[in-house]
């Protein structure tokens, strides 16, 4: 005999299973096909990367307009179903030159700064597909200020200059830092400028200057640079006389002794000049100091064989007592003068 509650159970378990099949049995769609549970398939966004080959742009004179201020563009966009893309660039300065995913910017003519530049990647139908954007930027700058150089100073000047004599120094300058307009400062070692200081050229006096050089130094000023030459020219010492005896009224033989030496100096020194100078004393006797420069005159020339052209006599005058002075002359000095009285 069934127990009052088993009718009960046995009903729970078929409704149980009348569920479970219920759930799992695909349903018939409207069309007399059955459709299962199913799950719709993700659908992943296009991606692009931005290249370019340059990230800062120098404007220098000369460049602009050229392939130094342009900047190659590429974009790589991808899509995962493989859809075409259509590409729109923007840039906050300069110009797209080109289209599609390789283009130009060129940035001739802007000013220094940071410009960007982006690139939208679209797939799909206009206005309802998919887009993927990527951007990057340039710097633009001037060409820095040209590292200053020296010009090539050469100073011309003479080997060797008379003493007294004016001396010309002069500066020629060539290259530089470009648009440099120089200016001249000058310094000499001795001597004194008398013209020129400030200019390419100067004049130097060289008074009481002989036996010594002046170097003449320039500095050509305006680059901010050390930039200077120097020059040197020899004053030689000047050529003096030199008397080589002189002796009172002595007899005529002593006298020839004394030219005899005299003779020797003027033959050891080929180029010279021999003068004789001779002062009549208080008491000697009118046109004494001619008659005895014509005999020391004629025993030099023909007894000792020295050339007349190298004899000078010279009629001094006369002080308190006879007096012969015998010099030899170099060339380029100046000769003797007489200090008697007349």
């Amino acid at each position: 005999m069934l127990s009052p509650k088993r009718p009960f159970l046995f009903a729970g378990l078929l409704l149980l299973a009348l569920s479970a099949f219920v759930y799992q049995t695909p349903q018939a769609s409207p069309g007399g096909k059955q459709t299962g549970t199913t799950t719709s398939p993700q659908i992943q966004p296009p991606t692009v990367t931005l290249e370019s080959n340059t990230q800062v742009i120098t404007i220098c004179a000369g460049n602009e307009g050229g392939g130094e201020t342009q900047v190659r563009l590429r974009a790589n966009a991808y899509s995962p179903q493989g859809n075409p893309f259509r590409y729109r660039w923007i840039v906050s300065g300069g110009r797209i030159v080109g289209d599609g995913n390789e283009v130009v910017w060129d940035l001739s003519g802007a000013q220094p700064g940071t410009y960007s530049a982006t690139v939208e990647a679209s797939t799909g139908a206009i206005g309802s597909g998919c887009m993927a954007f990527s951007s990057t930027k340039v710097v633009v700058r001037n060409c820095p200020p040209p590292r200053p150089f020296c010009p090539n100073v050469i100073i011309n000047c003479p080997d060797t200059v008379a003493p007294g004599q004016p001396v010309v120094f002069s500066a020629n300058i060539s290259g530089g830092t470009p648009g440099i307009t120089p200016t001249y400062n000058w310094t000499v070692s001795a001597g004194t400028i008398t013209s020129g200081q400030g200019t390419s050229s100067i004049t130097v006096d060289t008074a009481g200057l002989g036996g010594q050089p002046i170097t003449a130094t320039v500095d050509v000023m305006g680059y901010n640079l050390r930039c200077n030459a120097s020059c040197a020219t020899q004053v030689p010492r000047p050529v003096e006389p030199k008397r080589a005896d002189e002796f009172g009224e002595i007899q005529r033989d002593d006298a020839k002794a004394r030219l005899d030496n005299f003779a020797i100096s003027l033959q050891n020194e080929p180029g010279s000049q021999g003068y004789i100078i001779t002062y009549a004393g208080r008491r000697s006797r009118a046109g004494f100091a001619q008659r005895y420069n014509n005999f020391m005159r004629d025993y030099l020339v023909n007894t000792r064989g020295i050339d007349a052209s190298r004899i000078v006599t010279l009629d001094g005058g006369y002080r308190e007592s006879v007096a012969v002075e015998l010099w030899i002359v170099p060339p380029g000095a100046t000769p003797p003068s007489a200090s008697g009285m007349r």
